[in-house]
């Protein structure tokens, strides 16, 4: 048996790299599963991998597991009703959802089209939001009906997003902005029995392919960004040993895990009354000068 067993869990852009991975590993620690994936390219090109989700669920029933798919675009609001609708009317229930899908489109901020940064903001931010909130509103049904509710969201965030990244201003910000957004439904949704945790993965998936990331496996060492490494923990947060683990931004790479501490905040300088403006450099440049070191943009010099 493994550490999921029983448990039903949607997983987002489930047809490759990552979301593949981890679909493939809920299903071998004994998860039923959504497998949704529109079957688009990297950069929301339609068609690209049209049928992807169904692959998968193949390659799980031949493992022995049982999964069904999804094709709907994740950042429709009524496409989130219709995977929650999927898992309950296929397996009774629903336990988790692991928000996996999105592109990505590279573009310095000053070549950055609106039309760009909507659909970049859209397919990770929306689409965070649509499945998780249809999600939520079913938990919170159940809690109200007197039923134990033990819950999960995986949301993905990105080092571009707690740190930034030299030419994805729009990528950055949606990542940015599901780190903070898993800190507040960590604190809204731990009272009907929802924990909500965030994960920066460091693997090489499509997305990976179109920037200078030099994540090649080596011949004959440890595949350090092997998609699947990420995987076993997010079958760990999915699983009920998790319980009480919300609120965490975790990264990881190859073999090494670690928290994200967030923004934190620095000794102040305290006056006692009003600053003037030109007394501010001094006071800025002293607390610049002891704040801990914060870890560099992606791609800057």
């Amino acid at each position: 048996m493994g550490i999921c067993e029983g448990r039903v869990a949607i997983v987002t852009g489930a047809g490759n790299g990552l979301g593949k991975a981890y679909a493939l590993e809920l299903a071998r620690q004994g998860c039923r599963v959504v497998v949704n994936d529109l079957g688009v390219g990297t950069h929301g090109e339609e068609g690209e991998t049209k049928g992807a989700a169904e692959r998968v669920v193949d390659e799980i029933r031949a493992l022995g597991g049982e999964a069904v798919a999804n094709t709907d675009d994740v950042a429709e609001w009524d496409a989130g009703e219709r995977m929650v609708r999927a898992a309950i009317d296929n397996f009774g229930r629903l336990d988790a959802v692991v928000n996996n899908a999105g592109f990505v489109r590279d573009r310095m901020f000053f070549t950055c089209s609106p039309e760009e940064w909507d659909a970049v903001i859209r397919v990770h931010l929306r689409g965070h939001f649509c499945t998780s909130r249809h999600a939520a509103e079913y938990w919170r049904s159940q809690s109200k009906a007197g039923r134990p509710v033990d819950a999960r969201i995986i949301n993905t965030t990105s080092g571009a997003g707690l740190q930034g990244s030299v030419g994805q201003s729009a990528y950055s910000t949606a990542k940015g902005g599901i780190a903070t957004l898993t800190l507040v439904q960590a604190a809204e949704l731990g009272r009907i029995g929802v924990t909500a945790n965030a994960i920066a993965p460091n693997a090489r998936t499509r997305m990976t392919e179109t920037g200078a990331f030099d994540m090649d496996a080596k011949d004959g060492a440890f595949d350090v960004y092997a998609p699947e490494n990420m995987a076993p923990l997010v079958a760990y947060l999915v699983s009920d040993q998790s319980k009480g683990v919300t609120g965490q931004v975790f990264e990881l790479k190859g073999g090494e895990i670690f928290l994200s501490q967030g923004w934190t905040d620095s000794p102040a300088r305290e006056k006692g009354a009003r600053y003037e403006a030109a007394e501010l450099d001094q006071v800025v440049r002293s607390l610049l000068d002891t704040r801990e070191p914060v870890k560099p943009v992606y791609g800057a010099r």
